[in-house]
């Protein structure tokens, strides 16, 4: 209601009772954002609650009967000319004159928020406006909050009789200002009298009458209404809040919505865990340490386990053991901490058995977080532009101020975050561990959540990773408490940032994720929506996921060099899960979006696991042309060409049918499946409503999507979840196509990696043929040859060689062949790669000369170590010889062959020589080749 900038009711009144309610929680989701006039030149704004915001409270009642209609004269009051709107319901509306059954006692109340612009602003301050339904004198008790909390009470009437002057006049304690107006058809001087009387008896001063006269015209006396209610904000000493009439409320006997126990209790848990917030980063780092540099940590292992990318030079199943280590090193440390205060706090609330107190509890805590954010955020906001005034001076702090504005979001998704790594921590224990039998009841508390409509986190923002494990098991237990029946469709919406993603599903299912242009959703959180009983056999299905992502082309995440890769990866992820995706595009222009659909394509077709065929739907927001949707044909058709292109690049690369189109991969139909949808707000915010065609629209966009789901195949959970398993594994090991824009990028890349790889391999072959040469004339030369003279003659070649190939690249570029203008960014990397390269075989030539010079001095060296031993061998011979004959007795063959043994036994020992080294021959072949396929390119090399 507050959206669409209806009144919205501030005391409820008991239609069986003569009772009230103050609905202060009905309210305390109200954020609104406004800019005063004391903040237009700074271009700042004001973020908060509406019942948390102080301001002016200006309240209209009426006395007796009234021809006059108050509230129709409100909205005239509230309303800009060129932007008229009903936010009080009067008489002249449609179905405004049926008789009241429930209505009357009614206290509604609607805000005026400024916009910082003089031309267009009412009121230059943010005013609370106040309306009674009824007659103030059958609603004493809501006319008597009213005094005590508004800064002024306009009393309509059309005459005062006796009693009901001496009523007004009796009435004790009115803090408010009170005007009275006075609508006298006929100007009776009884009116007239009974006028004076009663102003007299109030004190009230001539600027607190005011007449509409009969020939004064609406906009004159709205005109005069206004000018008195500014003068009554410019003079107003008495701001209230709405939680601040709750004390009012109570004095009064008027009961308060969050008066109910369970509000009570979940109120103070909530208060128990947020109230020690102060430092958001430090917060986090004390409270929910599980989420923070360690499974960061694990996810980048996980990802390595896949890729390999760092592997070096250690044999392969080595590095693989070693990375098992540090993933289990990493999971005990996350199991040494205690579960924190807050964490023991947050479990104990959500295990209430009472569905209503858990209900509370985390709207209480969402709304807690919200407030703590806001004013954090704020603060460094303001800081930040001020910082920015000396850019130069100022660029450490702005970029630390830069960090703590990332690093400040905290919201119920770093609660039930650090739930799920308390849950994997403990899986990783022993079975009979105390710690894992003490964390083994926490799935059960995740689907309990998710049946009641509370979102889950499928993809961890911060860490870019899946907690396969929690998301398993609460997925499993959600499908043995629903009693195995769990058939699911799946709905996912993809699109860049700040386009309306979440607003969006919000709009078409009813649902509640956060929604802000200040805070934009990170990673992926899925949501269940019940089928009912009717809708189970059309729909074929028993509940519908809707998943909702982050935006995409994140100008947070633009500067890393992975941004690419951070996008590609979630596009094809939650594409790959949904039977429908949403592609949320900000106007007309799909260009933005066509990059990462062709990736998404292209790891559809290199991931052998995919055999699903998702459903795309483009909506086009903020598009309210009639004439959208014909004049944006040749567009469509022109999309779906150039996407058949890129897809068609994307099978060359991967060597498949050459004709393959986009429908292949997904279902989209140019003339079915695109949306033309207006702006979300009819006007200027904030007091613009949520505009009507875009209600419309997106109505008639939901019809279609139920019409296409009925289509679609169900999976029950446990195939979603091993569908996840599989998706994401193959997410993990693709790491060449997710690191490019595009699939013509990823061509042109492939198409230089093999122009390349020919221009190495001649390089090479020049530079084996030249060794051959000089190893030829070294192995020649009788003399012993001089390295210098060779090494100096080597240089010259890889230089020559080096500057050929350099050229050779430089002629490629010019070529402009095979899209080398989109590779032009990746030139400089190839430079290198050729100078790299150049160095290797100069290395490696240069060993080899230097082998093959030590060769010829270790063969003259063998030359002389042979004649040497052949002489001392010779001499020892001729030795025993003579030994054996200064014997006297004849020596038997047997005695003459021992004799022989043993002095060539120790003749050898006495010798110098030296064994050949050790190998590892499989261990220097892997190495050489990954240092092969790495010039080649990383991805190229291992397609």
């Amino acid at each position: 209601m507050s959206m669409c900038q209806f009144a919205v009711p501030l005391l409820l009144p008991d239609c069986s009772t003569s009772q009230c309610t103050l609905m202060l929680w009905a309210m305390r989701d109200i954020v609104k954002k406004f800019r005063p006039c004391s903040l237009a030149d700074s271009k700042g704004f004001v973020e908060d609650s509406i019942v948390s915001t102080a301001m002016p409270m200006i309240s209209f009642v009426r006395l007796g009967d009234c021809s006059l209609s108050k509230s129709q004269i409100l909205n005239q009051v509230l309303s800009n000319p060129q932007q008229y709107h009903d936010v009080f319901i009067h008489r002249d509306m449609e179905c405004g004159n049926v008789p009241r059954e429930i209505s009357n006692g009614l206290v509604e109340i609607g805000w005026y928020l400024p916009s910082g612009k003089k031309n267009l602003d009412i009121f230059p301050e943010p005013v609370a406006v106040v309306n009674l339904r009824g007659d103030l004198l059958s609603f004493q008790k809501q006319f008597s909050i009213l005094c005590q909390t508004s800064s002024a009470v306009f009393i309509f009437f059309d005459s005062i009789a006796e009693s009901e002057c001496n009523l007004l006049s009796s009435a004790g304690n009115i803090k408010a200002q009170l005007f009275l107006v006075a609508n006298f058809p006929n100007k009776a001087e009884k009116n007239i009298n009974s006028l004076k009387d009663l102003a007299s008896k109030l004190k009230l001063s001539g600027s607190q009458i005011l007449f509409k006269k009969q020939q004064t015209n609406d906009a004159d006396f709205v005109s005069k209404l206004r000018l008195t209610m500014k003068d009554i904000m410019e003079n107003c000493q008495h701001k209230m809040t709405i939680e601040g009439m709750s004390a009012e409320a109570h004095e009064l006997g008027i009961p308060v919505d969050e008066d109910c126990t369970e509000c009570q209790n979940a109120k103070r848990s909530a208060a128990e865990i947020t109230s020690r917030i102060d430092d958001v980063v430090r917060y986090k780092e004390d409270q929910l340490p599980l989420q923070g540099k360690l499974w960061k940590e694990l996810a980048k292992i996980e990802k390595e386990e896949c890729r390999l990318q760092k592997t070096g030079d250690k044999p392969i199943e080595e590095y693989k053991a070693n990375l098992q280590r540090e993933k289990q090193k990493l999971r005990q440390q996350q199991s040494s901490y205690d579960m924190s205060e807050a964490m023991q706090c947050f479990i104990t609330a959500i295990s209430n058995e009472s569905k209503q107190e858990r209900s509370y509890f985390l709207k209480w805590m969402r709304m807690n977080l919200d407030v703590k954010a806001r004013k954090k955020l704020s603060g460094l906001r303001d800081e930040y532009k001020e910082k920015c005034c000396k850019l130069s001076e100022n660029k450490e702090i702005i970029a630390d101020l830069d960090r703590q504005i990332s690093n400040s979001s905290l919201g119920m998704e770093h609660f039930m975050r650090e739930m799920g790594q308390l849950y994997e921590a403990a899986c990783s224990l022993p079975d009979n561990a105390e710690s894992r039998q003490q964390f083994q009841h926490l799935p059960s508390l995740g689907a309990d959540l998710l049946l009641d409509g509370f979102p889950l986190e499928l993809v961890d923002g911060d860490a870019s990773n899946i907690p396969v494990r929690w998301v398993t098991d609460v997925l499993t237990e959600l499908h043995r408490k629903v009693q195995h029946k769990s058939r699911v469709l799946v709905v996912t919406v993809l699109g860049v940032q700040s386009t309306g993603k979440s607003t969006l599903l919000n709009t078409m299912f009813g649902v509640q994720f956060a929604v802000s242009s200040g805070r934009c959703t990170r990673g992926a959180f899925m949501l269940l929506i019940r089928v009912k009983e009717d809708l189970k056999e059309e729909l074929n299905c028993d509940f519908i996921l809707v998943i909702d992502t982050e935006g995409l082309k994140s100008p947070e995440l633009a500067q890393l060099e992975d941004s690419y890769e951070h996008d590609n990866e979630l596009a094809t992820l939650v594409v790959g899960l949904s039977d429908i995706t949403i592609i949320n595009i900000a106007m007309e222009n799909s260009t933005e979006m066509k990059d990462i659909l062709q990736i998404v394509v292209h790891a559809f077709l290199r991931m052998k696991e995919v055999g699903k065929k998702p459903n795309c739907q483009f909506v086009h927001q903020n598009v309210g042309d009639v004439s959208a949707y014909d004049k944006n044909m040749r567009d469509r058709n022109k999309l779906l060409e150039q996407l058949n292109e890129m897809t068609q690049a994307a099978a060359r690369m991967e060597k498949l049918d050459p004709n393959i189109k986009l429908t292949d991969v997904m279902e989209y139909d140019p003339k079915h499946s695109n949306w033309y949808i207006p702006g979300l707000w009819h006007g200027i915010p904030p007091m613009a409503p949520v505009n009507t065609g875009y209600s419309e629209s997106v109505y008639e966009f939901k019809k279609s999507l139920i019409e296409v789901l009925k289509s679609c195949k169900y999976q029950t959970l446990p195939e979603f979840l091993e569908w996840v398993g599989s998706l994401w594994k193959a997410v993990k090991h693709e790491n060449f196509i997710f690191s490019f824009r595009n699939s013509l990028v990823a061509e042109a890349y492939s198409n230089l990696c093999v122009e390349y790889g020919k221009w190495e391999w001649d390089f090479q072959k020049h530079m084996y043929n030249w060794l051959a040469t000089a190893e030829t004339r070294i192995s020649n030369t009788s003399n012993q040859s001089s390295k210098l003279e060779f090494l100096s003659s080597l240089k010259k070649e890889v230089t020559s060689q080096e500057e050929t190939t350099l050229e050779k690249l430089t002629k490629y570029y010019e070529s402009k062949e095979g899209h080398v203008n989109l590779v032009k960014s990746y030139r400089a990397t190839f430079e290198i790669s050729i100078k790299t390269l150049r160095i290797e075989i100069e290395n490696s030539v240069t060993n080899k000369l230097t082998a093959a010079i030590d060769f010829q001095k270790g063969m003259k060296k063998e030359h002389d170590v042979n004649e040497k031993h052949k002489a001392i061998l010779e001499e020892r011979v001729l030795q025993l010889l003579a030994e054996c004959r200064k014997k006297n007795k004849d020596l038997s063959e047997e005695q003459l062959k021992q004799e022989f043994e043993k002095m060539w036994e120790e003749t050898v020992k006495g010798l110098n020589f030296k064994g050949l080294e050790k190998r590892n021959v499989v261990f220097n072949v892997y190495n050489q080749l990954r240092k092969q396929l790495k010039r080649h390119g990383g991805g190229v090399g291992r397609t």
